[in-house]
């Protein structure tokens, strides 16, 4: 009897919990798309195409590339600075009078020298991700209202260059894409960079006679 009584709260219990389940199944189900919901349209962009060029970019970089030769033209003069204190203090022996202050001279100027040399490093790196972080948020933005423009719900990087048999590793790495197949019409690459670039157009630095350029506001 005990053992009846105990199956039948066994099957109870059971029953309860399939009873509470089938209110929270139908809760957890997909909702289904509304009638006038938007289709799904897919567009593609070449980043690296863009980046490449993009004329801001080009220009941010050459700006770099200005500070970084200055940088190395100050390391110089600094390093053969150094070599000068080197080839003093060989000149004096070991204990005579101006050694002491000739090796502290050099072990100043070897640190500072080396200070120098990693707070550049460090400045010129962070730069250079600021380059790339600032036209990537540009470039994000052109596609953004791009997409709202004509009706992309979805937009997905790409390489569209062809695939070269000739070369072996660009060739597997081809092989590796994403995409492999699209509809002309889908990519916007083009669109979005001449759009960057007349954007840019009269904000670009002015280039100076001796090849240099003003910065950009921006």
């Amino acid at each position: 009897m005990k053992k009846l009584i105990s199956w039948m709260s066994v099957a109870a219990v059971l029953t309860g919990l399939l009873l509470l389940d089938g209110p929270v199944w139908s809760q957890t189900k997909p909702k289904a798309p509304a009638a006038d919901a938007k289709p799904h349209k897919v567009g593609l962009i070449d980043m690296a195409h863009v980046f490449k060029e993009y004329k801001k970019f080009e220009s941010l970089r050459e700006e770099l590339k200005i500070e970084i030769s200055g940088s190395e033209q100050q390391a110089k003069a600094m390093a053969e600075k150094i070599k000068q204190l080197q080839a003093e203090l060989k000149e004096i022996k070991e204990g005579r009078d101006g050694y002491d202050e000739k090796e502290k001279e050099l072990a100043k100027a070897s640190a500072t020298f080396e200070t120098f040399r990693r707070s550049t490093q460090r400045d010129i790196l962070k730069k250079e991700s600021e380059i790339y972080h600032q036209v990537y948020m540009e470039v994000a933005d052109a596609v953004k209202k791009y997409s709202k423009y004509y009706g992309y719900t979805l937009v997905l990087r790409f390489n569209r260059e062809d695939l070269n048999p000739e070369d072996p590793q660009g060739l597997i790495q081809g092989m590796n894409r994403q995409v492999v197949f699209h509809q002309p019409e889908d990519d916007m690459t083009d669109s979005v960079l001449s759009h960057l670039n007349e954007k840019y157009g009269d904000k670009a630095p002015k280039r100076e006679a001796n090849g240099g350029a003003a910065k950009s506001k921006n």
